[in-house]
């Protein structure tokens, strides 16, 4: 019933946070940026109504608020944004009280409730807030522009060449991209917070949509900023010497107070929303619901020992998986095929494997179409006609609905890149995610570029690249360029809540529609290709045959000398020298050139016969890498994906385009382990031996000293209270709290002691640090100081009321000072008595009243002055 009296009848804000301040009080934040304090005070006398009275609580409190955005708003101007505020957080250690929107802070002071500094995300201070406008309409005036000016361009200069027309169109096009990423397609919107929390040193630690998380001082100057993942910051959970992130991928990492990765791993195939520490576990919440909890010390000693343990009994849950995977290349030169085509290059191949992956390269250019494309990838639109021609075609060619399933797809202007999967092998793929790099003019333009597919298989992660490169046979610097923009920068950001391993159910994949368009890397030195077990490049490379002419090749080529053309290969030099595709593999070609060919000729007769009489070359190819360090590692948990290739060919009978198809077909063996049976191993490993005993010693509490049982001020003295941990191994948290305030009355019998929320000190009373971190040995000075704090309400024109009534009298509190290990949240406790007396009280009074509250101890009572 009490928690009723917060009645929502006067209130038709939406709440959006809460928080317990230092004091005891209780905040709120809602939208359009309203704040609200709840003085303890009344919340105290709402409580101890009787239940005759408990009618009258929420009109109690609800009279008792104290709006905070309008203390702070002078003269119709206010500082404080009108932002929802989203997320709240109380620095017990300084008694601060931090209010968040999506790009804002607000940092308070908890026992006046003044306003000390509204800053932004980069820590700049803002001395004005202007509101918001409803819409930014940058990027749709910016495309307005272009396509205004250069239609009448297009009319008044008509002696412009077509060519010229379209190389304009485009670098306007790529010049409003690229302006647009910078300014953020909705203003900031990747730098938006979406997580916040205090660490037990003090530091404050804030998560952004873009991965980074950042650390801020206790006063709001900004610290550091760290990224060790591009997918949004979810959620920060904090305890002890350790701080975890939950990311919207799915993925948990934990990092040591200075923001250095400790340990990450995957902890849900969905969002982490929220996190919280009980016990000795880290619980996390996914978006779906699904709750799992995790060993607070891991990564730690205790995981050497378990996966040792786990290694040599690895046998026992170890499962391995065969499956074919057929991939395909092919640059459609804006055409469409013909269905015999496609039987040709797919069909026929599809039948014997259990996933298909198709790359196509122009399946629609010209500059329009590719300035149109550029400005839809800027609000996250992609496709075409020709794109959704292609997606369904390819589907019947696969009887898609009978024996196959699309699975993802995507497309970037002329790239598109889509993937089908068998129907019995369809339960085993999940956390399919896809994402686009363009390379083409300043990096934004999508004529050149790459998409990519990210999905899991038997929980093993797997990536398909379609590649379209540079062109030109002396364009071999360029073409190496774009394969390192593409590997260093594509970012599958948006992960979903596809399926997870082989007990998830078949359900709905949302893929990924953002583009990196800024050239940034995802993850600090290390690109997100590099952590999936198989990569898989396809594509139109476009690397030509080098120190050779046509006839030379058409001759090689007639006598099949395929041998002596692949020293002439771009591609293959460039490889040897380690300047591309470095630590990746290619099948042996036994193929002819597949470009450029006369399109609807049949036959090696086709290669071009034009005036320019281009040298066939291999632009067209597939190359990957697996889990191998070296060509002949066994498949295991260790190295869990083994490949090779059974089939690496060319359709030469295909002519609907100026480069034949290519298709590549993967036998693939993957390790992956059955966590029904892993669980079942470790639960005996963890029971049993050297590591149950260990689990046990990092759970306990470690000793401690605390320096005195009784504390009396006088006045403003400040006096100290030490805490020692005795332990030399492991680091001890601990934390004070207020259990409880009393009013001295004349008469001390009459002394009533009432429990306080905790960490609610009361405002006389001031302790710092509340909280903290321990390491082995070592000892801290806790200052506990008597202050004089008279709000508002209890002064007129600056002079105080009630001065005498209140303030004159003994005021007396239980702190409890609660200790705990790195390992587990079991505590151990101890209680000091603190009274503060008045001067002018007489000193046998004061010593009368410690006699009375001393306790029995063994603790030694040290820097305390009475």
């Amino acid at each position: 019933m009490q928690m009723r009296m917060f009645g929502e009848s006067t209130n038709s804000l939406r709440g959006r946070s809460i928080r317990l301040t230092a004091i005891g009080e209780i905040w709120s934040g809602s939208e359009g940026g309203v704040i609200r304090a709840w003085p303890w005070d009344a919340i105290e006398k709402a409580l101890s109504l009787s239940v005759e009275e408990r009618h009258m609580a929420a009109l109690l409190v609800e009279r008792s608020y104290i709006d905070l955005r309008s203390q702070v708003t002078v003269g119709g101007v206010c500082n404080l944004p009108a932002v929802d505020v989203k997320y709240m957080a109380s620095d017990n250690c300084r008694a601060k009280v931090w209010s968040a929107g999506s790009l804002t802070f607000a940092l308070w002071d908890s026992r006046t409730r003044d306003l000390l500094k509204v800053f932004g995300i980069d820590g700049q201070v803002v001395t004005r807030v202007e509101l918001p406008s409803a819409q930014d309409p940058y990027v749709e005036d910016e495309m307005k522009i272009k396509f205004v000016s250069s239609s009448k361009k297009e009319k008044s200069q008509g002696s412009v060449s077509f060519f010229q027309r379209s190389r304009n169109a485009l670098i306007g096009a790529a010049d409003a991209v690229r302006r647009a990423a910078v300014k953020g397609t909705f203003g900031d919107d990747n730098r938006r917070t979406e997580a916040l929390a205090i660490s037990m040193d003090g530091i404050i630690w804030t998560g952004c949509t873009n991965g980074s998380v950042i650390l801020w001082d206790g006063s709001g100057n900004r610290l550091q900023e760290v990224q060790h993942h591009s997918s949004s910051v979810q959620s920060i959970c904090t305890y002890g010497p350790r701080v975890w992130v939950g990311y919207v991928s799915g993925k948990v990492q934990v990092m040591d107070l200075d923001g250095n990765l400790i340990g990450e791993w995957v902890a849900h195939g969905s969002p982490v929303i929220k996190m919280v520490v009980g016990g000795q576990y880290l619980f996390t919440l996914a978006h779906h619901g699904g709750i799992r909890g995790w060993n607070i010390r891991s990564p730690g000693p205790i995981d050497d020992l378990l996966r040792t343990e786990l290694a040599n009994r690895e046998q026992s849950y170890a499962k391995y998986e065969n499956i074919k995977i057929l991939t395909g290349t092919w640059n459609v030169g804006q055409e469409r095929a013909a269905h015999d085509s496609l039987i040709i290059w797919l069909g026929g191949a599809a039948s014997e494997v259990g996933l298909v992956v198709v790359g196509l390269q122009e399946v629609e250019m010209g500059a329009g179409f590719l300035a149109m494309a550029a400005a839809k990838e800027t609000v996250g639109l992609e496709g075409s006609a020709n794109g959704q021609w292609w997606l369904g075609t390819i589907g019947k060619t696969l009887d898609e609905g009978t024996s196959f399933q699309r699975v993802g797809s995507r497309q970037l202007a002329g790239l598109l890149i889509a993937a089908w999967a068998r129907k019995s092998l369809r339960p085993y793929i999940g956390d399919v995610d896809a994402a686009a790099v363009p390379c083409g003019f300043g990096r934004a333009i999508g004529n050149k570029g790459a998409v990519g597919l990210r999905m899991r298989v038997y929980d093993r992660v797997i990536c398909f690249v379609n590649c379209h490169f540079a062109a030109h046979l002396e364009a071999v610097s360029r073409r190496n360029a774009d394969f390192d923009h593409v590997y260093r920068t594509m970012a599958f950001s948006r992960p979903t809540t596809g399926l997870h391993g082989a007990a998830a159910g078949p359900t709905s994949v949302q893929l990924n529609r953002g583009v990196n368009v800024t050239g940034s890397q995802p993850d600090d030195g290390r690109p997100e290709l590099s952590e999936a077990d198989m990569v898989v490049f396809l594509g139109d490379f476009n690397y030509r045959l080098h120190s050779i002419t046509y006839d030379e090749a058409r001759d090689m080529v007639s006598q099949r000398c395929f041998d002596w053309l692949r020293e002439k290969d771009q591609l293959r030099a460039e490889m040897k020298a380690g300047k591309v595709f470095q630590g990746m593999r290619e099948g042996q070609i036994k193929f002819p050139p597949t470009y450029k060919f006369e399109r609807h000729q049949p036959g090696l007769s086709g290669y071009d016969s034009s005036e320019k009489k281009r040298i066939p070359a291999w632009c067209d190819r597939v190359l990957y890498r697996d889990s191998r360090s070296i060509s002949v590692a066994e498949c295991s948990l260790e190295c869990p994906v083994v490949s090779s290739i059974t089939l690496y060919e060319a359709c030469m009978d295909v002519t609907d385009s100026d480069h034949k198809p290519v298709r590549c077909i993967f036998s693939v063996e993957i390790a992956h382990a059955d966590e029904l049976i892993r669980r079942q191993v470790c639960g005996e490993i963890t029971s049993t031996g050297k590591l149950r005993s260990t689990l046990e010693e990092s759970r306990a509490v470690p000793d401690f000293i605390v320096s005195t049982n009784d504390i009396i001020l006088k006045n403003q003295e400040t006096c100290t209270l030490r805490i020692t941990n005795k332990s030399e191994k492991y680091k001890a948290i601990f934390q004070i709290i207020c259990e409880g305030e009393s009013i001295i009355q004349g008469d001390e019998n009459s002394s009533k002691l009432c429990a306080r929320c905790s960490f609610g000190f009361p405002s006389w009373l001031e302790v710092q640090p509340a909280v903290g971190v321990l390491k082995p040995g070592q000892t801290i000075d806790v200052a506990v100081r008597h202050e004089d704090v008279l709000t508002q309400e209890q002064s007129i024109d600056g002079v105080p009321q009630n001065w005498w009534t209140e303030n004159t009298r003994d005021k007396e509190v239980e702190l409890l000072v609660n200790v705990t290990g790195t390992g587990s949240t079991e505590h151990k406790s101890h209680r000091v008595h603190v009274r503060h007396c008045f001067s002018f009280r007489s000193d046998s009074g004061d010593r009368r009243g410690t006699s009375r509250r001393s306790q029995s101890s063994n603790q030694q009572k040290s820097d305390v002055r009475d």
